[in-house]
């Protein structure tokens, strides 16, 4: 069965949407002292998410790279930490396992914010401008 581009567009969207109420609920489990039913839910709708935007098999390669395991491993290692009980651990392997992971991501990310009005001047204050060149530059390619 071939999906149409009208179809892969609304799935995607679903993704996005999925992923946005992902990191809002992580965020929100952190503001609310580590809450482990909300960062739990903010873990399965960022994985469901991103599976929605990327693909099942896209989402399976990327996690299980050869040079990733280790990151990948972090990262669902905290997702296990936080359904077992302990929120504040898990969340500290996931954002470790996230950061390792992601890393390629940040140079364009960084440079795509540079470029907004008021982000981009708030990047460039002397010690946020320092802190945000060095996560801002990569050795590997995305």
């Amino acid at each position: 069965m071939q999906m149409t581009c009208a179809q892969l567009f609304a799935l995607m969207k679903i993704g996005m949407g999925l992923t946005g109420f992902g990191v809002f609920f992580l965020l929100f489990g952190m503001m609310l002292f580590f809450d482990k039913a909300l960062l739990a839910i903010g873990n399965i709708l960022f994985l469901a998410g991103l599976a929605f935007v990327i693909g099942l098999e896209r989402t399976f390669r990327f996690f299980f790279q050869k040079h990733k395991l280790r990151a990948a491993l972090f990262f669902f290692g905290g997702i296990i930490v936080v359904l077992i009980g302990w929120p504040f651990f898990g969340m500290v392997f996931e954002i470790y396992g996230f950061f390792l992971l992601f890393r390629g991501f940040f140079p364009v990310v960084i440079g795509f914010v540079r470029r907004v009005p008021v982000l981009g001047m708030l990047l460039n204050l002397p010690g946020i401008s320092m802190l945000v060149n060095r996560v801002g530059e990569s050795d590997t390619m995305v």
